[in-house]
Protein backbone atom coordinates (compact mmCIF):
# COMPACT_ATOMS: atom_id res chain seq x y z
CA UNK A 1 0.00 0.00 0.00
CA UNK A 2 1.18 3.77 -0.85
CA UNK A 3 1.83 5.39 2.00
CA UNK A 4 0.07 9.06 1.83
CA UNK A 5 1.42 12.04 2.73
CA UNK A 6 -0.66 14.94 4.04
CA UNK A 7 -1.88 18.13 2.42
CA UNK A 8 0.36 21.38 3.48
CA UNK A 9 -0.99 22.92 6.59
CA UNK A 10 0.40 26.87 6.73
CA UNK A 11 2.17 27.69 9.80
CA UNK A 12 3.70 30.57 11.20
CA UNK A 13 7.07 31.65 9.82
CA UNK A 14 8.77 34.28 12.55
CA UNK A 15 12.41 32.72 11.05
CA UNK A 16 11.77 34.44 7.83
CA UNK A 17 10.90 37.63 5.77
CA UNK A 18 7.20 38.77 6.75
CA UNK A 19 7.10 40.52 3.44
CA UNK A 20 7.96 37.37 1.41
CA UNK A 21 5.62 35.73 -0.83
CA UNK A 22 6.74 31.99 -0.24
CA UNK A 23 8.99 31.02 2.44
CA UNK A 24 11.44 28.41 2.07
CA UNK A 25 14.49 26.31 4.55
CA UNK A 26 17.07 25.49 2.65
CA UNK A 27 18.11 22.78 5.09
CA UNK A 28 22.32 23.01 5.65
CA UNK A 29 23.78 19.86 6.76
CA UNK A 30 27.00 20.84 5.89
CA UNK A 31 26.91 19.57 2.42
CA UNK A 32 25.51 20.67 -1.02
CA UNK A 33 25.83 23.90 -3.15
CA UNK A 34 23.44 25.80 -0.67
CA UNK A 35 23.93 29.44 -1.44
CA UNK A 36 24.07 28.40 -5.12
CA UNK A 37 20.45 26.65 -5.09
CA UNK A 38 19.25 29.83 -2.60
CA UNK A 39 20.39 32.12 -5.04
CA UNK A 40 18.37 29.63 -7.96
CA UNK A 41 15.40 29.94 -5.88
CA UNK A 42 14.97 33.64 -5.65
CA UNK A 43 15.54 33.76 -8.59
CA UNK A 44 12.63 32.23 -9.28
CA UNK A 45 10.17 33.98 -6.60
CA UNK A 46 11.25 32.47 -3.49
CA UNK A 47 12.37 33.82 -0.44
CA UNK A 48 14.97 30.94 0.73
CA UNK A 49 16.59 30.64 3.99
CA UNK A 50 19.68 28.72 4.57
CA UNK A 51 18.98 26.94 7.84
CA UNK A 52 20.53 24.30 10.07
CA UNK A 53 17.56 24.83 12.43
CA UNK A 54 15.04 22.21 12.87
CA UNK A 55 12.43 25.07 14.20
CA UNK A 56 12.64 26.85 11.00
CA UNK A 57 12.54 24.02 8.99
CA UNK A 58 9.16 23.01 10.86
CA UNK A 59 7.82 26.69 10.71
CA UNK A 60 8.92 27.19 6.71
CA UNK A 61 6.26 26.98 4.09
CA UNK A 62 8.00 24.71 1.96
CA UNK A 63 11.54 22.68 2.43
CA UNK A 64 14.57 22.27 0.09
CA UNK A 65 17.24 19.58 0.88
CA UNK A 66 20.13 19.91 -1.73
CA UNK A 67 23.06 17.33 -1.05
CA UNK A 68 26.49 15.84 -2.46
CA UNK A 69 28.30 13.45 -1.23
CA UNK A 70 27.88 10.01 0.97
CA UNK A 71 24.17 8.82 1.83
CA UNK A 72 25.55 7.75 5.02
CA UNK A 73 27.36 10.63 6.39
CA UNK A 74 24.31 12.92 5.05
CA UNK A 75 22.17 10.83 7.21
CA UNK A 76 24.77 11.20 10.42
CA UNK A 77 24.71 14.68 9.61
CA UNK A 78 21.01 15.43 9.82
CA UNK A 79 20.36 12.98 12.66
CA UNK A 80 22.86 14.50 14.57
CA UNK A 81 21.58 17.71 13.86
CA UNK A 82 17.87 16.89 14.28
CA UNK A 83 16.98 17.37 11.02
CA UNK A 84 15.48 14.18 10.13
CA UNK A 85 13.08 14.44 12.78
CA UNK A 86 12.12 18.14 11.05
CA UNK A 87 12.11 16.78 7.64
CA UNK A 88 9.75 14.14 8.70
CA UNK A 89 7.61 16.54 10.42
CA UNK A 90 7.47 19.34 7.64
CA UNK A 91 6.56 16.78 5.37
CA UNK A 92 4.02 14.67 6.85
CA UNK A 93 2.42 18.12 7.83
CA UNK A 94 1.81 19.02 4.11
CA UNK A 95 4.56 21.13 3.14
CA UNK A 96 5.81 21.08 -0.42
CA UNK A 97 9.34 19.37 -0.93
CA UNK A 98 11.98 19.65 -2.81
CA UNK A 99 14.64 16.93 -3.23
CA UNK A 100 18.07 17.66 -5.16
CA UNK A 101 20.53 15.02 -5.59
CA UNK A 102 21.33 13.53 -2.73
CA UNK A 103 18.02 15.04 -1.44
CA UNK A 104 15.73 12.61 -3.70
CA UNK A 105 17.93 9.30 -2.55
CA UNK A 106 17.43 10.47 1.43
CA UNK A 107 14.02 10.04 0.84
CA UNK A 108 14.25 6.17 0.15
CA UNK A 109 14.08 3.42 3.17
CA UNK A 110 18.39 2.77 2.03
CA UNK A 111 21.24 3.05 0.37
CA UNK A 112 24.11 0.32 -0.07
CA UNK A 113 26.33 3.21 -0.21
CA UNK A 114 29.22 2.27 2.22
CA UNK A 115 27.46 -0.54 4.01
CA UNK A 116 23.32 0.02 4.38
CA UNK A 117 22.46 2.89 5.51
CA UNK A 118 18.65 3.84 6.37
CA UNK A 119 17.00 6.90 4.92
CA UNK A 120 14.09 8.79 5.78
CA UNK A 121 11.91 5.96 4.85
CA UNK A 122 9.24 8.32 2.80
CA UNK A 123 9.41 6.34 -0.05
CA UNK A 124 9.77 3.00 -1.02
CA UNK A 125 12.56 1.90 -2.68
CA UNK A 126 16.71 1.58 -2.39
CA UNK A 127 19.53 3.08 -3.40
CA UNK A 128 21.97 1.44 -5.22
CA UNK A 129 25.08 2.00 -7.63
CA UNK A 130 24.97 2.22 -11.02
CA UNK A 131 26.67 -1.30 -12.28
CA UNK A 132 29.91 -1.22 -14.41
CA UNK A 133 28.89 -2.10 -17.71
CA UNK A 134 25.76 -1.04 -19.89
CA UNK A 135 23.46 -3.60 -21.15
CA UNK A 136 25.45 -3.75 -24.24
CA UNK A 137 28.34 -4.99 -22.40
CA UNK A 138 30.21 -1.79 -22.88
CA UNK A 139 32.24 -0.09 -19.54
CA UNK A 140 29.92 2.36 -17.67
CA UNK A 141 31.80 5.29 -16.88
CA UNK A 142 30.74 6.36 -13.15
CA UNK A 143 29.94 8.06 -11.35
CA UNK A 144 27.47 9.97 -14.39
CA UNK A 145 28.72 13.22 -14.59
CA UNK A 146 27.26 15.86 -17.54
CA UNK A 147 23.94 16.54 -19.30
CA UNK A 148 21.20 14.10 -20.00
CA UNK A 149 17.75 14.22 -21.68
CA UNK A 150 14.93 13.29 -18.51
CA UNK A 151 11.71 12.03 -20.06
CA UNK A 152 8.80 13.23 -17.56
CA UNK A 153 5.57 11.51 -17.43
CA UNK A 154 2.72 11.54 -14.63
CA UNK A 155 0.32 13.90 -13.25
CA UNK A 156 1.67 15.90 -10.47
CA UNK A 157 1.41 19.44 -10.93
CA UNK A 158 4.96 20.50 -11.15
CA UNK A 159 5.02 18.69 -14.28
CA UNK A 160 2.28 21.09 -15.73
CA UNK A 161 5.17 23.44 -16.15
CA UNK A 162 7.89 21.54 -17.87
CA UNK A 163 7.97 20.64 -21.55
CA UNK A 164 7.79 16.42 -22.30
CA UNK A 165 11.29 16.34 -22.10
CA UNK A 166 14.33 18.43 -21.48
CA UNK A 167 18.30 18.38 -20.59
CA UNK A 168 19.81 18.74 -16.93
CA UNK A 169 23.23 18.48 -15.10
CA UNK A 170 23.82 15.16 -13.28
CA UNK A 171 26.95 14.55 -10.52
CA UNK A 172 26.00 11.09 -9.33
CA UNK A 173 27.34 7.48 -9.09
CA UNK A 174 24.08 5.90 -7.33
CA UNK A 175 20.27 5.80 -8.27
CA UNK A 176 17.03 5.52 -6.26
CA UNK A 177 15.19 2.41 -7.58
CA UNK A 178 11.75 3.07 -6.23
CA UNK A 179 9.25 -0.16 -5.69
CA UNK A 180 6.36 1.65 -6.99
CA UNK A 181 6.55 2.89 -10.64
CA UNK A 182 3.77 5.60 -10.12
CA UNK A 183 6.86 7.18 -7.84
CA UNK A 184 8.69 7.61 -10.85
CA UNK A 185 7.71 11.05 -12.68
CA UNK A 186 11.16 11.27 -14.81
CA UNK A 187 13.94 8.91 -16.52
CA UNK A 188 16.68 9.39 -18.01
CA UNK A 189 19.23 6.55 -19.62
CA UNK A 190 22.59 5.94 -18.27
CA UNK A 191 23.30 2.28 -18.81
CA UNK A 192 19.08 1.72 -18.69
CA UNK A 193 16.76 4.22 -17.98
CA UNK A 194 16.54 4.93 -14.04
CA UNK A 195 14.50 7.88 -12.25
CA UNK A 196 15.66 11.07 -12.46
CA UNK A 197 12.49 12.49 -10.83
CA UNK A 198 10.43 11.04 -8.36
CA UNK A 199 7.22 12.90 -6.72
CA UNK A 200 4.50 12.09 -4.76
CA UNK A 201 1.43 14.43 -2.79
CA UNK A 202 3.96 17.44 -1.19
CA UNK A 203 7.24 15.02 -2.53
CA UNK A 204 8.92 16.43 -5.52
CA UNK A 205 12.39 15.60 -6.09
CA UNK A 206 14.93 15.40 -8.71
CA UNK A 207 18.24 13.52 -9.42
CA UNK A 208 20.13 16.58 -10.82
CA UNK A 209 21.18 19.83 -10.77
CA UNK A 210 18.31 22.91 -11.45
CA UNK A 211 21.23 25.00 -10.26
CA UNK A 212 23.54 24.13 -12.78
CA UNK A 213 21.18 23.52 -15.81
CA UNK A 214 20.58 26.74 -16.97
CA UNK A 215 17.09 27.53 -18.73
CA UNK A 216 15.80 24.27 -17.91
CA UNK A 217 16.96 24.40 -14.44
CA UNK A 218 15.24 27.46 -13.97
CA UNK A 219 11.67 26.11 -15.53
CA UNK A 220 12.23 23.20 -12.82
CA UNK A 221 12.27 25.78 -10.13
CA UNK A 222 9.91 28.36 -11.48
CA UNK A 223 6.92 25.37 -11.68
CA UNK A 224 7.85 23.81 -8.37
CA UNK A 225 7.92 27.53 -6.61
CA UNK A 226 4.92 28.48 -8.16
CA UNK A 227 2.97 25.11 -7.12
CA UNK A 228 4.27 25.59 -3.34
CA UNK A 229 3.12 28.97 -3.57
CA UNK A 230 -0.46 27.61 -4.33
CA UNK A 231 -0.56 25.34 -1.38
CA UNK A 232 -1.48 27.91 1.30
Amino acid sequence: MRKMLRRRCKLPAEAFSPMATLQVAVVDYGAGNLRSVAKALARSGAAPCVTSDPEAVRRADAVVLPGVGAFAEAVRQLCEAGLDAALRDAILAGHPYLGLCLGLQLLFEESDEHGRTPGLGLLAGRVTRFPERDPSGARLRVPHIGWNQVRFSGRHPVLEGLPASDYYYFVHAYRAVAADDEDVVGRADYGGDFASAVARDNLFAVQFHPEKSQAAGKRLLDSWVAWAGSCG
